[in-house]
């Protein structure tokens, strides 16, 4: 995070929405495209969903507090999801539990953000989806934003939609 402002350890925690905001920068600067509260067709829903300049689905889960990141048991479930799996944390949170097998280092990457910027601590690696699997995802992910994006020209829009 060249340049952008870092948190001291006596800042006030970052929102979610913070880390987002920044990941988010860091991935339009690489073209990489995202939707943030992307629901899964298995009922959980990932803070951070996009795709890549190759077509690629990424996931980004972000934690801000570190009893959120170590009572979490559930992120194994957006593997199924994507290509590449990061955890995204505020520049205060510690990160080492990311380095225990239980977190999969060899996979997940690490992204620290703040409202600003992000940085790729740790790239994660790929771990290709099924062709029929990802085209499935980018058409998801393809209809949530078109409905989105209706919704911010017209509201009355979604008042129409049956799957609202």
């Amino acid at each position: 995070m060249t340049g952008a402002p870092s948190l001291a350890p006596d800042s006030p925690a970052l929102a979610a929405s913070d880390v987002a905001r920044g990941i988010g920068r860091l991935f339009a600067r690489n073209d990489i495209w995202c939707l943030s509260e992307v629901p899964l067709r298995n009922g959980r829903r990932a803070d951070l969903m996009g795709i890549d300049p190759k077509g690629l689905i990424v996931i980004v889960e972000i934690k801000v507090a570190r009893a959120d990141l170590l009572g979490d048991a559930k992120w194994p479930d957006y593997l199924d999801f994507c290509d590449r799996f990061y955890w995204g944390l505020p520049p205060a949170l510690d990160s080492s539990p990311l380095e225990g097998e239980a977190y999969r280092p060899d996979t997940c990457g690490v992204i620290v953000a703040d409202g600003y910027d992000a940085e790729i601590l740790r790239p994660a690696a790929l771990d290709p989806l099924a062709a029929a699997r990802r085209k499935t995802q980018v058409e998801h992910l393809a209809r949530i934003a078109m409905r989105r994006h209706m919704a911010l020209l017209d509201p009355l829009c979604t008042a129409m939609d049956a799957h609202g």
